[in-house]
């Protein structure tokens, strides 16, 4: 029986040095991926901010044209031209074929 326990223990050990040398790896890629990642740039405040107008914008249009598909009322026209308005012009995508 003492053998057993003796067994048990180095068993123990054993995972215990393994999981403390794999917590060290991963915790040293983990850190290297957030260093090159800040090295690289990450987004600037006025960038993150552009993207969330640009997502409002979105989702405010996106609004406008849900009502318009289940709205069939007499302001769908006006609605449609309304929302052409404010939309500015997209350049023309040159064709490369």
């Amino acid at each position: 029986m003492g053998e057993m326990v003796v067994i048990a223990m180095m068993v123990v050990a054993i995972v215990l040095i393994a999981g403390v040398s794999i917590n060290g790896i991963v915790d040293k890629v983990m850190q290297h991926k957030r260093l090159r990642y800040e090295a690289e740039g990450a987004p600037a405040g006025s960038d993150i901010r552009e993207i969330a107008e640009r997502q409002q914008a979105i989702e405010d249009r996106l609004r406008v044209l849900e009502r318009i598909a289940t709205d069939r009322g007499s302001l769908l026209a006006d609605e449609i031209e309304a929302l052409r308005a404010q939309t500015p012009a997209l350049p023309k995508v040159k064709d490369t074929a």
